[in-house]
């Protein structure tokens, strides 16, 4: 699974989405994750692997580098996906909290594109 997933976002095209965009996108993912964790061990980890791939391109985009704060809370919603997700939970979060954090930024997206 080292392949990457989403190419044409690594191609640039994922750092002309906003930040509400990119992580609505990205909780699709870790949703998919959670919802065939129990049935499908192989998709939730495909599912997961393109979430942290999104993620990562996320972390990377230069619009950020001026903003430490914005960079760390990020990097902190990877490392509680990835906890959750691949780990022993050590953070106690549930699928429910993970949807509700992911979701508000997808309503924010769908709320700037109906606003523009």
């Amino acid at each position: 699974m080292n392949a990457v997933q989403h190419r044409d976002m690594a191609a640039g095209r994922w750092h002309e989405l906003t930040l509400a965009e990119q992580l609505g996108n990205i909780g699709s993912e870790v949703s998919r994750a959670i919802r065939w964790g129990p049935r499908n061990e192989r998709l939730a980890e495909g599912a997961l692997v393109r979430a942290l791939e999104l993620l990562d391109l996320t972390l990377s985009d230069p619009r950020l580098r001026g903003s430490v704060t914005r960079l760390r809370e990020i990097a902190r919603a990877r490392e509680v996906v990835v906890d959750f997700l691949a780990g022993s939970n050590e953070y106690g979060t549930t699928a429910a909290s993970l949807q509700r954090y992911f979701d508000a930024y997808a309503i924010a997206a769908r709320s700037q594109r109906a606003s523009q």
